[in-house]
């Protein structure tokens, strides 16, 4: 096993477990910006769903990094293509998620 192998097992462990925080509606303060927006700004959000969402996101960014360990360097074809935009059409969709439907009810 190749240590880029061991630091991609260690970070899929440790997103495994963010997500897992973030998916039972905890952990906010892990979400960057809105652990630093002022309370006003942070009003009008819906916090547990914000963090439901980020975690959804973060989990489907973790079963990528975890086919990408397992493959390590012999990568179908099809995959190769697939993670880029997969991980970017994640990073968007959480974006947009993020400042559509976690907004509080005012």
């Amino acid at each position: 096993m190749s240590l880029v192998n061991v630091v991609f097992w260690g970070a899929t462990v440790l997103f495994a477990a963010i997500s897992i925080v973030l998916l039972f509606g905890k952990g906010s303060f892990l979400i960057a910006g809105y652990n630093t927006a002022s309370a006003e700004k942070k009003a009008k959000f819906n916090a547990k769903r914000l963090c439901r969402v980020v975690g959804g996101g973060l989990s489907v960014l973790t079963v990528f990094m975890a086919l990408n360990a397992i493959y390590e360097a012999e990568l179908p074809y099809a995959l190769s293509w697939i993670f880029p935009y997969g991980y970017l059409g994640t990073i968007a969709a959480i974006a947009i998620l993020a400042n559509t439907i976690c907004h509080a009810k005012t």
